[in-house]
């Protein structure tokens, strides 16, 4: 094929890394392809030049551009690939990334040429991942139907991996659903559809895969268990199920990869298939350390899993009892060596799993810990290396820059291995002995060179440190694992001389050392019983403490949580008997003022850690039979109005511990708060009726929720915007229906303001006509006056979060439906009211941030903070609410959606604003649980900036800076879509 005049081959493409720069340009001149003018040496369009530089950012550019030449010669309808490419960036870079990185795929997808399409449906951003179980399981007709249906599925988790929608940890964890998948579709192709059959098969999914953690090409390992149906012959049964398992074995070695039982009992010498009884009676008597050890990741993954499931309840205990044995420890240790022994010295620099350094020190040093520890702690009994880490780090076992350290080792490790096997569909661990392998490798692992050296030598470096600290960490985790971590404290340590303790308790993080040990010594002095269990908590406890945020505040507010329930039996042995609520406090203890004071103020509250749905917020009917139960029980109305805060306190620890633990969002959390405050006032008003008018108050009233109460996105340090509306009723005068209301009124947010043991209830009604200087109580009458006659463009711009939150919901309706023509004005905006909302705002911006606040990180009136976002929503709102009732909602959130919906608001915009809002939100209920005050500033430095940051569920050891570049950044995109839309 001609090059052009000349043969000219552009330095561009040599620059944007194509080897062989001629017969790049070639492909791409190619007719299939059409991406480049071979004449005058340039890509064709603007498209093509956007498809060439994504080309050039793949693992092989050459290799890319030949597969993608192969694709479209063979695809159908090229024009819609090409054209697809050029216009779908998401696409464009899962489909490149793949053909630069596997040629394996590449061929796949030239046999194969409508399955880029399968991409395509995965390109948005989607966080879950695909089930291959019923497409593998539609294709088990035939082997080759199979082996197509699994590389469609290979194929789409690659793409994901490859442009970095997923982690490692997804990736493998999706891997091992694929197999269990192609497991399953094995076992069904092997049965031929024959369900007259007399027994129950399990697949026991060890290594790897059981840890779904398994790689793109490995050997699948696994252990077979049968038993018969019925009045079945067992021996019969066996046989037969051991032809099925056979018969799978070599179905799933032709479509994906071998299929190993060598891990069974007796090894590759026993029976292929045994009973249940028949593994544990092995398992009891026969079994060896290293068994044991494989047991580890034993997972059911196919076949009867019910079966499987009781496999694991017999089995499972046996392995926590391995470690108990006679030099446990040391037959662990000499196994490693003994595999590190038969590596051939030509390939021990070059072996990612097995070398030094490699994944098998990371894999040894953390099951030996778990077998270890495991026997008492069953946080540790996970099958997943990282997650087992995760925990033995969370727990003291591993110091926490020792387990960061290794996982990030591991990940590294890990994607190199999967890099290595991906490019052929080959196991492999093998690094590339030449300098293009090694260079292929850089690029696949997104490795960039630095100003210093090449990408071969940056992946070199980074090699080498990661392998040295592997080694360093698995000598000192592995050769002493039983030595006591360096963030627990031993229950008989609680009894050092004052100078030790204090040096450790100081060594595990606590600023004041001497209130710590005078904590320690009000909880475990004495001979009693509480005493001697609180010793034997408190070691486990102080580690945890030490993981916090705040360990000295997380103990203090642990000694008085425990002062307060003394006398209750059930509470420490709460705490010793379920490892999860102990967790959890000490978690919420030394993470948040607010919640630790909530716990003080009700410690029986400690009870709602124990299960997740009792965490779970309960709905506003669930809350107001709730208080009027209380109401019902108590007719004193000082009686009634404790009732209720308390029933308030209850849901506020609720709502505060859920979001901690990060089982809510923070759209889940201000919905869960705004219907706590709107019970709440509900239930005042009824005490404060009942108490004045016992025989039925002469108006009906109406809460009518304003601001972030109205739009049920309540924070837990804001005030409660209402308006408060009355009718009398039938046959009431209207003055007495005022005087009644406005009485009812005065008295409920009086008792709701008085003092008590919870977080205030401030109720502001300044929103009303007239602001102050107006009536607290107006008639619907005088509302549907005065906004008929005199309200202003900011009063509209308020009522849009307008909603009925309590009383009378008919009479609230009936407001709603006054207010309507006014906050959806029926031809929209005119432009004066734009450009007052637009100078009122700058008004806000200059005068209402507080002296000395920084601009950038003021959660609510900050660039690209809250206020910026809403007054941005009710803009476009107040524009577009009367013809489209999608946008008629006083949520942000669901008016953001509805803006997108319409096309009001591009949805790009639209999430860069809601990724603001969300980040603004949270960081000022963080700001409120950490300190147990409300702030709108961030914390510029120190402990306060690094809680909140553990709030948000940024990790210890994360750099402060990262938080607030994370936090300026998202509120820097939300400011440009502001300036953009809001003044434009």
């Amino acid at each position: 094929m001609p090059i052009g005049r000349g043969g000219r081959i552009p330095a561009s493409l040599v620059r944007l890394g194509f080897g062989n720069a001629e017969q790049a340009a070639a492909l791409l001149a190619h007719p299939a392809l059409g991406l480049w003018d071979p004449e005058h040496q340039e890509v064709t369009d603007l498209g093509a030049a956007e498809i060439l530089v994504d080309l050039g950012q793949t693992a092989d550019p050459g290799l890319a551009v030949l597969n993608l030449c192969r694709l479209a010669e063979a695809a159908a309808d090229r024009e819609t690939l090409l054209d697809r490419l050029r216009d779908d960036v998401p696409l464009r870079h899962q489909l490149l990334s793949v053909l630069g990185a596997s040629s394996a795929l590449g061929d796949h997808l030239a046999a194969n040429p409508d399955d880029w399409r399968l991409l395509g449906e995965s390109a948005p951003r989607e966080s879950a991942p695909r089930d291959p179980a019923a497409a593998l399981l539609a294709a088990a007709d035939t082997v080759p139907e199979l082996r197509t249906a699994y590389r469609r599925e290979l194929l789409c988790i690659a793409a994901r991996d490859l442009t970095g929608q997923v982690g490692v940890e997804q990736v493998a964890a999706e891997l091992a659903d694929l197999a269990s998948a192609t497991l399953s579709a094995g076992l069904a192709a092997a049965a031929g559809g024959d369900a007259a059959v007399d027994f129950s098969l399990a697949v026991i999914g060890m290594g790897k895969c059981g840890g779904r953690e398994l790689n793109y090409v490995s050997d699948v390992d696994v252990v077979f268990v049968a038993e018969p149906i019925g009045d079945a012959d067992e021996s019969a049964a066996l046989e037969a199920a051991a032809r099925q398992a056979t018969t799978m074995m070599r179905i799933c070695a032709e479509v994906a990869w071998p299929v190993d039982a060598a891990l069974r009992p007796e090894g590759k010498n026993g029976p292929l298939v045994r009973t249940l009884a028949s593994h544990e009676s092995y398992y009891r008597r026969w079994a060896r350390t290293w068994e044991f050890q494989a047991l580890l990741k034993a997972r059911p993954v196919a076949g009867d899993l019910d079966l499987g499931r009781r496999y694991l309840e017999v089995i499972a205990p046996l392995v926590w009892t391995a470690a108990d044995r006679d030099h446990f420890v040391e037959d662990v240790q000499a196994m490693r060596r003994r595999v590190e022994d038969s590596l051939p010295g030509r390939i021990v620099e070059r072996e990612l799993k097995l070398g030094r350094g490699g994944l098998r020190d990371v894999e040894f040093a953390v099951q030996l810990l778990q077998l270890v520890h495991g026997r008492s702690d069953d946080t540790l009994r996970s099958g997943s290396t990282l997650e087992a880490l995760e925990a033995l780090a969370h727990n003291g076992y591993v110091g926490r820059d020792d387990a960061a350290g290794l996982a990030e080792a591991y990940r590294f490790l890990r994607t190199a291995e999967h890099r290595l096997q991906l490019q052929r569909l080959r196991r492999t661990h093998l690094l590339p002995d030449d300098e293009p392998g090694l260079r292929w490798l850089a690029r696949a692992m997104g490795i960039t060179p630095d100003p210093r050296r090449d990408v071969v030598e940056t992946f070199r470096a980074e090699l080498a440190g990661y392998t040295r600290e592997v080694r360093r960490l698995h000598e000192k985790l592995f050769y002493r694992p039983l030595l006591a971590a360096a963030a627990r404290i031993p229950t008989e340590e609680l009894r050092l001389t004052a100078d030790a303790a204090r040096t450790r308790l100081t060594a595990l993080g606590f600023a004041d050392p001497d209130g710590a040990l005078r904590h320690l010594a009000a909880l475990t002095d004495g001979v009693s019983r509480r005493a001697a269990i609180q010793r034997a908590l408190l070691p486990a406890l102080l580690g945890s403490f030490a993981d916090a945020p705040d360990p000295d505040g997380g103990l203090l507010g642990y000694r008085q949580v425990s002062e307060a329930l003394q006398d209750t039996p059930w509470y420490l042995r709460l705490l010793r008997d379920d490892a999860k609520v102990a967790d959890r406090l000490t978690v919420l203890l030394g993470s948040s003022r607010y919640v630790a004071d909530l716990f003080v103020r009700d410690p029986e509250g400690l009870q709602l850690l124990a299960e997740d749905e009792r965490l779970a917020p309960r709905p506003a009917d669930v809350l107001r039979a709730t208080m009027r139960s209380a109401i019902a029980r108590n007719e004193d109305p000082v009686q009634a109005i404790a009732a209720i805060r308390a029933a308030r306190r209850r849901e506020l620890l609720r709502i505060a511990c859920a979001d901690l633990l990060d089982l809510i969002d923070v759209a889940v959390a201000g919905d869960a708060l705004s219907s706590v405050a709107a019970t709440t006032l509900d239930a005042a008003l009824e005490v404060a009726a009942r108490a004045a008018y016992p025989d039925g108050s002469p108006a009906r009233l109406a809460v009518i929720s304003m601001g972030r109460l109205g739009g049920g996105e309540l924070g837990y340090g804001s005030d409660v915007d209402v308006l408060f509306v009355y009718e009398p009723v039938d046959g009431a005068e209207d003055r007495a229906a005022g005087g009644a209301a406005t009485a009812i009124v005065e008295s409920a947010r009086r008792m709701l303001a008085g003092p008590a043991p919870d977080p205030p209830l401030t109720v502001d009604a300044d929103l009303r006509p007239e602001g102050r200087s107006g009536p607290l109580v107006r008639s619907l009458a005088s509302y549907a006056a005065y906004y008929g006659r005199w309200s202003s463009t900011w009063e509209a711009q308020a009522l849009l979060r307008a909603s009925a939150a309590a009383g009378d919901l008919d009479l609230g309706s009936r407001f709603l439906a006054v207010v309507d023509p006014l906050r959806y004005p029926a031809n929209g905006l005119p432009a004066a009211a734009v450009l007052e909302i637009r100078r009122l705002k700058a008004r806000v911006d200059a005068e209402r941030l507080p002296r000395g606040a920084d601009p950038a990180t003021h959660t609510k009136l900050g660039r690209g903070g809250i206020a910026d976002v809403e007054w941005t929503v009710q803009l476009l709102q107040l524009q577009h609410g009367a013809a489209r009732a999608e946008l008629r909602t006083p949520s942000t959130l669901q008016a953001l959606r509805g803006l997108v919906e319409t096309g009001a608001l591009e949805p790009d915009d639209a999430a860069a604003l809601e990724a603001a809002w969300r980040l603004a939100s949270r960081a000022r209920n963080a700001i409120m649980l950490v300190r147990g005050r409300a702030e709108d500033q961030l914390p510029r430095y120190g402990t306060a900036l690094a809680s909140v940051m553990r709030v948000l569920g940024y990790p210890p050891d994360r750099d402060p800076g990262q938080f607030l570049d994370d936090y300026r950044r998202a509120t820097r995109r939300a400011r440009m879509v502001i300036e953009r839309v809001f003044y434009a």
